[in-house]
């Protein structure tokens, strides 16, 4: 039998399942129900208004930082958000939300589990080879560990290889009760953010008290990344997760020079 359909229809479009999630997502978002974005000035800090009503965390708590450039800094977030409100496009928000929300009533646990990256950290454990890449390592990681040595007199021991070394119980011990004494919920919010973003909380540290910036840091974390990439090509859906990576990692470094 004949096909009803004429020859002039167009068959179907095949299903894209990615477009799909797309659209499915960005339905499930919320509109932008603001016009204007304004920062004032509150009894605590700095609070965002959306045509002049206060915004919130997911908890209700004002959304209030400490000082005007935050501030201004989250409020151009909102600024720019388009048509729906996407979250993952609002970094510092989030890093905020975190703090307000999590890390302020969780400061010792949350201060516990970054010290514990100092028990494996990233730039104690060197490759053997080849030549090129350990040179690279040498160049990026040694500074920090000189920074942490110099200026908090935190001594590591380098490992060869990815076989565990022991860090001294001393260093180990002065790591922690400096992360302790981090009394500002907003300061360890960013502070693990960039610690979980690089491997490193000897990194973190470092882009936190403003020793290296956030350039200098973010390569030095990816340094086995790179080699693997001028040896292999590049690939696209890895980049474009490390660009959101980046992001994130730029929206913890601007709260911590922020808060210098």
């Amino acid at each position: 039998m004949a096909s009803d359909r004429s020859i002039f229809e167009l068959p179907p479009e095949p299903v894209d399942p990615v477009a799909m999630a797309r659209r499915d997502l960005k339905k499930s978002l919320p509109k932008r129900f603001w016009k204007e974005v304004t920062v004032a000035a509150e009894a605590n800090g700095y609070g965002i208004a959306l045509d002049g009503r206060p915004t919130r965390t997911p908890s209700r708590q004002a959304l209030v930082l400490p000082n005007r450039a935050l501030a201004e800094a989250v409020a151009q977030e909102w600024r720019e958000v388009g048509e729906h409100l996407d979250p993952a496009l609002m970094p510092m928000t989030r890093i905020v939300n975190s703090a307000l929300d999590g890390v302020a009533n969780a400061m010792g646990p949350t201060a516990e589990e970054l010290a514990r990256y100092a028990a494996s950290d990233m730039v104690c454990y060197r490759a053997e080879g080849p030549d090129k890449l350990v040179e690279c390592q040498n160049t990026n990681w040694d500074p920090v560990l000189d920074w942490a040595r110099q200026g908090h007199g935190w001594r590591f021991e380098l490992a060869a290889g990815v076989m565990h070394v022991p860090q001294p119980s001393e260093t180990l011990e002065a790591v922690k009760a400096h992360l302790l004494g981090i009394g500002e919920p907003l300061r360890l919010a960013a502070l693990h953010v960039a610690t979980t973003l690089t491997g490193s909380v000897l990194l973190a540290l470092s882009l936190a008290e403003g020793e290296f910036g956030p350039t200098a840091v973010w390569n030095a974390a990816h340094v086995d990344e790179d080699h693997q990439m001028a040896l292999w090509g590049e690939d696209e859906e890895a980049l474009a997760r490390r660009a959101v990576r980046h992001a994130e990692f730029l929206a913890a470094a601007t709260i911590l020079a922020g808060l210098a």
